[in-house]
């Protein structure tokens, strides 16, 4: 386990998920869907496949889906009907190639690999107890205690040690699993991350988002449901619920940043209820001004609805380079403080003279915020009012989303108004809670029973935080190398 340990300025989207089970060229279908889900994770990949004779098959590499998987002789080693795919960002565990997905276990049963997508919140205490009994980890990674968990269980089937292991773990996870005679999905208990299911020809596939099943021409059939297990093999899928039943807590933050715009999520769809959002944060927080401006890409649907209610014109005054990279150039501060260039350029034509509001979809540190500012002024604008199209994050996430320590969120320091004023803009509003809640069509949030995980905005941890103590002593034990 590692503390949150993003050091930019903004999220990271946690992991990526793909099986497929009966598909012709399974490792090609996987490799498409990880491709359609790269943005959920750029650091790493990897596909295990399995043959019609029972033989496991793997690649990983660290970097992206086309660099890992472009390679022809790559996917004529990965053979099968069969696949697991997973796309990387660490959330716990260095970028090593120990840690890339799928993790991979030969048992007296055979062979079995898992991806995961989520964060353990026990992983500490759970490693700390399978090395006592003798167990050798090989990766730094939380999900690797789900193949010690099965390989220590004393069931006798596969599903009965998986359902055995899940019931140790504590955190968010969505995870698929491939053994030699089906393809396993499973959801936490509250659903905190995603997971659907969708029919390719006489096969089935199963992906973090409705988006992978697109590219791969499958039919979207349900999402799998919190505290779900399904198991498909050739007799079809077979659904099983081991775990008391508990209210729902979506992570309300793939609705505003993490899923694809095309995607569809939990039967809402991700492009116009980010429409709806901006919408509502105009309607809170309007503002005199010539233009709407998003901070591409992620700020882009928000924007638009936020022009939209507002009346606005909506412009693109800042464009973003697509094509950019890790730096070619020695990181230098003054390097970094130009950074943000690289990525993002003033449409000076557009906002000379401007009064300008400018939609983002969260501030994390504020420091990119603060560039963007400083850029859009200089090229002209009169006036810079910024719009944020979720609630201040005032508290880290510890359940599969990179986020910086509390101390380092902006808005754990400072209170609006010295917020505005360190980011440099003539004034600052962030969508309400309730008001977030309502353009996802409650409302308002009911504090008894919110529906979705919304910890990074109220503190309300759903899942107990078995491996973060508050006393900072006792946190610097935890994180020792001999874990």
């Amino acid at each position: 386990m590692s503390l949150p340990h993003s050091d930019d300025d903004k999220f990271h989207e946690e992991c990526g998920v793909m099986g497929i089970w009966r598909g012709k060229d399974a490792a090609a279908l996987a490799a498409l869907g990880l491709h359609a889900l790269q943005h959920r994770g750029q650091e790493a990949s990897g596909i295990v496949t399995l043959d019609e004779a029972g033989g496991f098959h793997a690649h990983k590499g660290l970097g992206l889906v086309g660099d890992i998987f472009g390679d022809a002789k790559v996917m004529a080693s990965l053979p099968g009907t069969a696949a697991v795919g997973h796309n990387r960002y660490a959330t716990t565990g260095e970028t090593a190639i120990r840690n890339v997905q799928p993790l991979f276990g030969d048992f007296e049963f055979g062979g079995f690999a898992v991806a995961h997508n989520g964060n353990l919140t026990n992983a500490a205490q759970l490693r700390r107890a399978l090395v006592r009994r003798g167990c050798l980890f090989q990766s730094t990674t939380d999900s690797e205690v789900f193949i010690h968990l099965i390989a220590i269980s004393l069931y006798t089937t596969v599903l009965d040690r998986l359902i055995d292991a899940l019931k140790q773990v504590q955190g968010a996870y969505s995870l698929v699993g491939l053994h030699n005679g089906a393809l396993m999905g499973a959801r936490d208990p509250l659903g905190v991350r995603p997971l659907v299911l969708g029919r390719l020809n006489d096969g089935w596939v199963l992906a973090s988002e409705t988006c992978a099943l697109d590219i791969v021409g499958a039919e979207f059939v349900r999402d799998i449901e919190a505290g779900e297990i399904v198991v498909i093999d050739d007799s079809g899928v077979r659904s099983l619920k081991p775990f008391m039943p508990a209210r729902d807590r979506f992570c309300i933050f793939e609705y505003i940043y993490f899923a694809r715009p095309d995607s569809v999520v939990e039967g809402t769809p991700v492009y116009a209820t980010r429409k709806q959002i901006g919408a509502q944060l105009a309607r809170e927080s309007d503002v005199p001004a010539d233009l709407v401006v998003p901070v591409p890409d992620s700020g882009v649907p928000a924007a638009m609805g936020y022009a939209a209610q507002a009346g606005i014109p909506f412009e693109l005054g800042i464009i973003r380079n697509h094509y950019v990279g890790r730096t070619f150039i020695e990181p230098t501060d003054q390097i970094r403080h130009l950074g943000v260039k690289l990525k993002h350029s003033a449409n000076r034509a557009a906002l000379e003279g401007k009064r300008v509001i400018l939609v983002d979809d969260s501030i994390v540190r504020g420091t990119t915020s603060k560039k963007i500012v400083e850029m859009v002024r200089q090229a002209g604008a009169a006036e810079v009012h910024m719009r944020i199209s979720s609630p201040p994050t005032t508290h880290s996430c510890y359940y599969g989303i990179d986020t910086p320590d509390r101390a380092h969120l902006l808005a754990a320091q400072h209170d609006v108004a010295a917020m505005a004023k360190l980011i440099g803009v003539d004034s600052l509003a962030f969508i309400s809670l309730d008001g977030l809640y309502r353009a996802l069509g409650r409302d308002g949030r009911d504090a008894a029973n919110p529906g979705y995980c919304d910890a990074c905005f109220t503190g309300d941890y759903a899942i107990p935080l078995t491996d973060w103590p508050t006393n900072e002593e006792q946190r610097a034990k935890l994180l020792q190398p001999s874990l």
